[in-house]
């Protein structure tokens, strides 16, 4: 909705422009902001450090990440040697010998028991007995069980870490995302101010030649005038041939002056049209041209207070926020050598699994602890860094107290420059006041014959002057009070 209205916005702003209708300086202002490509990249800044801060916040908060993998081994592990396999897997055959030689010693030592029937019966059928086979499959039944089949391996884990104490990097961060972000906005508001002022001078220098345009072409019809009362004056005998060819040199002079301001004042116009982000050939006419006095008057510089000064220029806040950044910078270098705790937890499964011996089934298990990192020793690596962040805090705050002079000196200036065109535009009106009356006294005294050709153009020439200082004196009055509000931070008040 919001852009909706800029559109809507934009789009008055333009629809005069293409019915040739009048700009306001407050209408040349606003195309220019809104067409200043700078000015779109600081936004984009600000935007960007908007979300860095947001990204730097989520450091308090726990990370979550999960991991597997899978293995291909060549071999297995294996629990048991190859003889102890061997052993096992011909177990029922070794018991089945052993009792085989176990009976034929008995009757040898004990001839005897061969003289009982009954107990001879006995041993004969225990000598039949075949416990060999299943004493062989249990045995390799137990060879089965301790095998591992490890060659195709698989693992995962979740973990989860919450970080306690990083030695105030975490807080340095989120304090240096902050001040970042609030940086880019007095970027913004500065070159927002440059954009304005650049805005301002082409607008008051369009003005200013568009009057001079009007000067040149009165003068020039002027003198035309006066070349035409010579040359009757001449065919009459009462002027000379020399006299008509000042004149004529004059009226030349005058036509070359009225073509360079011409020119200047289409080039002025092509450069407000680039500022104002129209097409150079836009015929625009300013509200500001038809103007018959552009009434200036001088802007006030008495009381200025240095602390506001300091307060609304953003270049101050900028430098104070660049030293801000450098203290926490400070602390992020301190916190290298400073110990670190964190909370971890995690589940991990892995296939084949070892909680039911080896199973080929996904199983796993939970884990929870705390996990901290102190550093020892580092060949004093952390303090020169401590050091070096330190110098550089110190450079930010001898540039904030280097640039609170050098605007203070600004200030004093643009007050001065304020003061002196006031008094360049008193001078210059009384010195119009004058030459209007020398020239009406001297087109008087011509008209009557008593006053030369050259006198008359001597008066015309100084009208020309002062007509001119004028208009200059009244657009200095204008750039002056413009380039002290630019000094004072207050150029974007009012718009």
């Amino acid at each position: 909705m919001r852009k909706f209205f800029c559109f809507i916005y934009l789009a008055t702003l333009l629809l005069p422009v293409g019915a040739q209708e009048v700009l306001s300086l407050d209408s040349c202002r606003a195309l220019a902001i809104a067409n200043n490509k700078d000015l779109l990249i600081s936004r984009e800044k600000i935007n960007a450090a908007h979300y860095q801060k947001k990204a730097a916040f989520t450091n308090y908060l726990p990370k979550i990440s999960a991991s597997g993998g899978y293995m291909r081994n060549q071999k297995e592990i294996s629990l048991l040697s190859d003889a102890q396999k061997s052993a096992l897997g011909s177990i029922g055959t070794q018991v089945s010998g052993a009792m085989q030689s176990g009976i034929q010693g008995v009757l040898t030592q004990h001839p005897e028991l061969m003289q009982s029937p009954e107990l001879m019966a006995v041993l004969q059928a225990l000598g039949n007995t075949d416990i060999a086979t299943p004493l062989n499959n249990l045995g390799n039944s137990l060879v089965d069980a301790f095998r591992t089949d490890t060659r195709n391996m698989y693992a995962g884990a979740l973990t989860l870490t919450q970080p306690l104490y990083m030695g105030g990097k975490i807080r340095a961060y989120n304090k240096i995302s902050k001040y970042a972000e609030e940086l880019a906005r007095q970027q913004h508001d500065t070159g927002l101010q440059d954009v304005i002022l650049s805005t301002d001078q082409a607008y008051w220098q369009v003005v200013s030649l568009a009057n001079k345009k009007k000067l040149a072409e009165g003068y020039l019809e002027l003198l035309q005038k006066l070349e035409s009362d010579v040359d009757k004056m001449i065919a009459e005998g009462v002027a000379t041939k020399a006299e008509g060819l000042s004149v004529k040199v004059k009226v030349n002079e005058a036509e070359m002056t009225l073509t360079k301001v011409t020119d200047g004042l289409s080039l002025s116009r092509m450069l407000l049209c680039q500022l104002c982000g129209l097409d150079l050939s836009t015929p625009i006419t300013l509200k500001d041209e038809q103007e018959a006095d552009l009434a200036a008057l001088p802007a006030a510089t008495d009381n200025i207070d240095m602390n506001a000064v300091y307060a609304t220029r953003p270049e101050v806040r900028s430098l104070e926020l660049v030293s801000q950044i450098y203290r926490q910078k400070v602390n992020i270098a301190r916190s290298e050598f400073l110990p670190s705790v964190a909370l971890m937890g995690s589940y991990m499964a892995s296939n084949p699994s070892v909680f039911n011996s080896f199973e080929n089934k996904f199983k796993g298990m939970w884990n929870v602890g705390v996990v901290v990192s102190v550093p020892i020793w580092n060949w004093g690596e952390g303090i020169y860094k401590v050091k070096a962040a330190k110098s550089e805090a110190l450079i930010a705050r001898y540039q904030l107290e280097d640039a609170k002079e050098k605007i203070e000196l600004q200030v004093s200036q643009s007050a001065f420059k304020v003061n002196e065109a006031a008094k360049q535009l008193a001078m210059a009106q009384k010195n119009l006041e004058k030459a209007d009356e020398n020239l009406r006294y001297a087109t008087l005294g011509f008209e009557e014959g008593v006053i030369p050709a050259s006198n008359v153009l001597e008066a015309h020439t100084a009208w020309l002057s002062a007509q001119s200082d004028k208009i200059d004196a009244q657009i200095d009055v204008k750039l002056t009070e413009i380039y002290l509000k630019k000094a004072t931070g207050r150029l974007t008040a009012g718009y």
